[in-house]
C-alpha cells in the first residue's frame, strides 16, 4: 500500500482538506470528572504529567479540531506530529512548541518507538491508510486512537485489533459523539425506553460533494463514498439510540448524477435496518445532495430527535415533551481525555476497536444489500453494544 507521502503534493493537500468533515448524561462530563478526581493529589506523577499525543496526518481535522482540543484537555497534551510536509511541520512546531525530536515523517514514523514523550498515537489519515499506521503504531508500543471508519474492510479491522492486542496497548476509535451530551441523552432515553418501545428510527447525513478532495471518491483510499464517510454516523446513532443490533439490512444506491465523479464509489445510498422486535430504521446518505443532519426515534408514547445531529457543535435536541436543554461541549477534548483516563487507570474504552469492526461489518452488509438488491442478514456482525448513560 502507498504511504501518504507517495501521493502527489496536490493529492496530499486534497486528502487533508477533507479530514475536517469527519472523514462516536449523567453526561460523560460526570464520568470524566470522576476520572480526573482519581488521578492523584497535586504533585503526584499522574497529576503532573499528562500523556503525550502525536497526531498522524495534519489535515483540516487535526488542524481545526484535534490540535485545538488538545489545548483544552487535562489528561493529555499535544507532544508530537507526523507529516509529509516540512513547511507544515515548521508551522506546527512554532504554534505548539513541538521540539525537533518529536517531529516525524512517514518514513521515520517507526522511530517513534524510542520516544518516551509520546504515549498515544492518533491516526488521522485517509481510511485506506488506517490499518498500516495502526499496525506500525502497535509495533512501536504506543496506545492508539484511530479515526472512523476504522478501515476499508472487516479483515483489516481484525488485523488492527490483533496487532494492538499483541502489543498489549489500549485501542479506541474516534467516535467523538459518544462523549457529547445530546447523543448520550439519546442513548439514555432510547435504551431505557423512556417513551416506550421504539418503533421507527430515521437518520440522514450528507452533503453535495464538489471534488475538492478527490480521495473521498477513491475506492482504494476511502473504501467507498458517502456511506463510509457520512453514513457511518447514521449507523452509529441508530444502534446506540435503539440499544440493539439490526438483524438484517436492505439498501438501494442513489442514481449517479455524475458518472465521472462517482466512477469508483456510490453517489448516495438509502438503506433500512430491520430489528428483531419488528422496528426499522430508515437512513440516507449522499454526496450528490445536501441532507439534513438528523437522528430521530419514534416510540410508542413519544419521540426524540437531534437536528442538527452530527456536527462538531451547535447540536440541538428535543423530545415530544420539549427541548433537551443540554450544553454543547468540546467533543474531541472529552473524547481524548476519556481515552487518556482509560490508559492511566487501565480501564476499557467505551469505543474499542471491536466497535469499529462491528460498524465496518454493517457498512459491508449495506453495500452487499445495495449491490444485490437482496435483504442481507447481519447475524455474523460482532455483538458490541454501546453503553447507555444515566442522567
Amino acid at each position: 500500500m502507498k504511504t501518504f507521502d507517495q501521493f502527489s503534493a496536490t493529492s496530499r493537500r486534497d486528502f487533508v482538506r477533507l479530514l475536517s468533515l469527519g472523514v462516536g448524561s449523567t453526561l460523560v462530563g460526570n464520568a470524566l470528572g470522576q476520572s480526573l478526581g482519581g488521578l492523584g493529589t497535586p504533585g503526584s506523577a499522574q497529576a503532573d504529567k499528562p500523556l503525550g499525543v502525536a497526531l498522524v496526518g495534519l489535515g483540516k481535522y487535526s488542524t481545526g479540531q484535534l490540535a485545538p482540543a488538545l489545548q483544552q484537555t487535562k489528561l493529555c497534551k499535544l507532544t508530537g506530529i507526523v507529516t509529509g510536509s516540512p513547511a507544515k511541520a515548521k508551522q506546527w512546531q512554532q504554534q505548539y512548541q513541538i521540539p525537533d525530536a518529536n517531529v516525524y515523517n512517514y518514513q521515520t514514523f517507526d522511530r517513534i518507538a524510542d520516544n518516551p514523550a509520546i504515549d498515544i498515537i492518533y491516526v488521522v489519515l485517509p481510511v485506506g491508510l488506517h490499518a498500516e499506521y495502526v499496525e506500525r503504531a502497535a509495533k512501536a508500543g504506543k496506545h492508539v486512537i484511530c479515526e472512523k471508519p476504522m478501515a476499508t474492510s472487516a479483515a483489516d479491522c481484525r488485523r488492527m485489533i490483533a496487532a494492538m492486542q499483541k502489543a498489549g496497548k489500549k485501542f479506541s476509535i474516534g467516535y467523538r459523539l459518544h462523549f457529547e451530551p445530546h447523543h448520550q441523552e439519546m442513548m439514555r432515553l432510547g435504551q431505557q425506553q423512556t417513551f416506550g418501545p421504539i418503533k421507527r428510527l430515521l437518520a440522514d447525513n450528507g452533503f453535495r460533494f464538489n471534488n475538492d478532495t478527490p480521495w473521498r471518491v477513491s475506492k482504494q483510499l476511502a473504501g467507498g463514498g458517502p456511506l463510509m464517510d457520512m453514513g457511518i454516523y447514521c449507523v452509529q446513532g441508530i444502534i446506540y439510540t435503539k440499544g440493539q443490533l439490526p438483524t438484517s439490512v436492505t439498501a438501494k444506491f442513489a442514481p449517479k448524477t455524475d458518472p465521472v465523479l462517482f466512477k469508483e464509489v456510490e453517489a448516495g445510498v438509502n438503506w433500512q435496518m430491520q430489528f428483531a422486535d419488528g422496528s426499522v430504521a430508515d437512513c440516507r446518505t449522499s454526496y450528490a445532495e445536501n441532507l439534513s443532519s438528523r437522528l430521530r426515534a419514534e416510540a410508542a408514547n413519544g419521540w426524540l430527535e437531534l437536528q442538527p445531529a452530527f456536527s462538531y457543535g451547535g447540536i440541538e435536541g428535543r423530545t415530544s415533551q420539549g427541548p433537551m436543554n443540554l450544553s454543547n461541549v468540546p467533543q474531541q477534548a472529552r473524547q481524548m481525555d476519556d481515552f487518556a483516563a482509560c490508559v492511566l487507570h487501565n480501564t476499557p474504552t467505551r469505543v474499542p476497536g471491536e466497535m469499529g469492526l462491528r460498524d465496518v461489518q454493517l457498512l459491508e452488509a449495506i453495500y452487499r444489500a445495495a449491490e444485490t438488491g437482496q435483504r442481507v442478514s447481519t447475524k455474523d456482525v460482532v455483538a458490541v453494544l454501546d453503553k447507555t448513560s444515566s442522567r
